[in-house]
């Protein structure tokens, strides 16, 4: 989908069509405040003077999304906000509403499974289809079909999406990147080198940050650059397995199948503060935080349907260093109390003296609600029991951190 989360909003406020427009900075409420103040105006008329400039941005949020605009500036997802204000000082600045994003998720998705049968559902905003065996599927190289789905999407919802077409997963994917917005690329086996190879090493979904500093140590850049060496040489830089994978990557081999059942390992939620805060001196506030992101992770493995038996805690110091803990109980669980003990828990373990920039609550071992044999019942007793074993050498009143 082309810039999900800014589009979903542009339904909402269509006068920012155009504009440079990024989401993100948490969840505030910014545009609660807007709808109360212009009450007497529909949402597509509020003057657009009236939304928030990304120069007056103070926090420690990342960008979700930034309209195609803002991009024109360098600004992107997973950028600090702070950062960006000094890129486009005067882009306007929306918060995140997951509930309306998740809603339109959930359609286009129903609109591309009622053409396509082989869907492999990628996150929120995007999906793998094999469309082999759809009848039709191969006419003008896919491009009929693919015209098809988007035509589909932008008639029911509004919005628009990028669709590549390719030999395999790996190729469309970056395929799809190529004529944003609302556009349709289709490469061929034969396209690899011409249209492939003179790309950066990053475009490779699967090789990060840390690959990339490496491969420009090693004064290799484009993807054509690690298609140029050997296979072995890969290997013995960056070992037998990914070493392997880069190479056929680069020569755009993948045999990964579309994958239409899948299920998710863990869950979890987490938030990073907008100041440092400390256990003690901000032990309120953490508080309420730790709480709500169990609450969160509890609504999130009720909602799909999961139950979870280990549970664990993420933080990022001052520092930038991080430090996790889990604990595993017998039984499964969805409850967000039990939750919230375990990781009280897992906080025992960690050093709480230093200030925090992030805190994470995840629940792993997930298995579907209801396909455990133990009875709910005994399930909160294994929990309860798990809880009691750890915490018993504790002093009472230490259990609930924060």
């Amino acid at each position: 989908m082309d810039a999900f989360f800014a589009s979903v909003e542009l339904l909402r406020y269509p006068q920012l069509k155009g504009l440079a427009v990024v989401i993100g900075g948490g969840r505030r409420k910014v545009d609660e405040i807007i709808r109360d103040q212009y009450s007497d105006l529909p949402l597509s008329e509020i003057p657009v003077d009236a939304f928030p400039l990304l120069k007056d941005y103070v926090g420690r949020g990342v960008i979700t999304t930034a309209t195609y605009a803002a991009r024109q500036f360098g600004v992107g997802s997973a950028m600090g906000m702070m950062k960006a204000a000094k890129l486009a000082p005067n882009a306007l600045v929306l918060p995140v509403d997951f509930d309306e994003v998740r809603k339109y998720s959930r359609q286009f998705k129903s609109i591309i499974r009622e053409i396509a049968p082989l869907v492999e559902d990628r996150g929120v905003d995007e999906v793998y289809i094999d469309f082999t065996d759809v009848p039709g599927g191969q006419r003008e190289g896919g491009r009929v079909l693919a015209r098809l789905i988007q035509k589909a999407i932008t008639e029911a919802t509004g919005l628009t999406c990028s669709i590549g077409v390719a030999p395999n997963k790996l190729i469309a994917k970056m395929a799809s990147e190529f004529n944003k917005p609302n556009g349709i690329s289709i490469l061929h086996e034969a396209d690899v080198q011409t249209k492939i190879w003179p790309l950066p090493v990053r475009k490779i979904n699967g090789i990060g940050p840390k690959a990339e500093i490496k491969l420009t140590k090693l004064h290799l850049h484009t993807i054509g650059d690690i298609a140029s060496q050997e296979r072995e040489w890969l290997v013995d830089n960056f070992g037998k397995s990914y070493g392997a994978w880069m190479h056929d990557a680069a020569w755009g081999r993948d045999d990964r199948p579309v994958v239409t059942e899948s299920e998710p390992v863990s869950m979890s939620r987490e938030t990073t503060f907008e100041r440092d805060l400390h256990a003690v001196r901000d032990k309120a506030e953490l508080g309420a935080i730790f709480t709500e992101l169990c609450k969160q992770v509890a609504s999130d493995l009720q909602r799909k349907g999961y139950v979870g038996k280990t549970i664990g805690i993420k933080l990022r110091y001052d520092d930038f260093k991080i430090a996790t803990r889990d604990q595993t109980i017998e039984g499964h669980t969805a409850d967000a109390r039990t939750i919230r003990k375990v990781a009280g828990l897992c906080l025992k373990r960690v050093d709480l003296s230093r200030r925090l920039r992030l805190l994470g609550v995840r629940v792993g071992k997930l298995e579907k609600a209801g396909s455990e044999e133990k009875t709910a019942a005994e399930r909160a007793s294994y929990a309860q029991t798990a809880i009691n074993s750890v915490a018993q050498s504790e002093p009472e009143g230490t259990l609930d951190l924060f």
